[in-house]
């Protein structure tokens, strides 16, 4: 994590010193979340709301850019272990988190953009629980590398992304209670608003 941060800076520092456009601002917005989960004892289960809000910065020329984002991120899912008494126990995961993605873009028309890169995800905390709301225990990385893509409008100063993102990894090590591969995805529709 450390030497994808450290990369992250030093393209930043490079596309800085020679771009022709800069925009800074905050940038917020809503997602549509899911754990998709592997293994025999388990299946996925519905989406959760969450939410995003931060900062944005966009450097680059007339048509390619790239633009970091700095958010604090709140999202989730649930997915379903099957039991042996036929009553399978749903488990609902929330994810409070620091998402550093990294886009970069092809801008056309003045307006549309397409745009995919790298997320570094730095969990802060998390909940886990059963349908009775019983705490569970679940070693979650701290850490993760994941990847966006998607489009984006720019309208005056807003911009508009609608975005899909899922990890490279999985976001826990299997333990002998959850025996499988978790990975976080999500649907991300967010707006900016470019102060300069």
């Amino acid at each position: 994590m450390k030497n994808f941060i450290m990369s992250l800076l030093g393209v930043i520092i490079v596309f800085t010193a020679n771009a022709q456009d800069f925009s800074i601002g905050p940038k917020f917005g809503v997602s549509q979340a899911n754990i998709s989960v592997s293994g025999d004892e388990f299946i996925s289960g519905d989406n959760n709301l969450g939410y995003h809000l931060g900062l944005f910065v966009r450097m680059g020329g007339s048509s390619i850019f790239i633009q970091p984002e700095f958010l604090y991120t709140n999202t989730g899912g649930t997915f379903i272990q099957k039991q042996t008494n036929g009553v399978d126990l749903s488990i609902d995961a929330n994810f409070n988190r620091v998402d550093i993605p990294f886009m970069f873009g092809f801008k056309f028309a003045d307006f549309f953009r397409l745009q995919a890169g790298p997320v570094a995800s730095i969990l802060i905390d998390y909940s886990i629980e059963d349908a009775l709301q019983v705490p569970l225990e679940v070693d979650y990385n701290s850490s993760t590398i994941g990847y966006q893509a998607g489009i984006g409008l720019d309208i005056g100063n807003v911009i508009l992304d609608l975005k899909y993102e899922n990890s490279l990894g999985k976001i826990s090590r299997s333990t002998i209670a959850f025996p499988t591969d978790q990975r976080q995805n999500q649907i991300i529709l967010s707006a900016g608003f470019r102060l300069f």
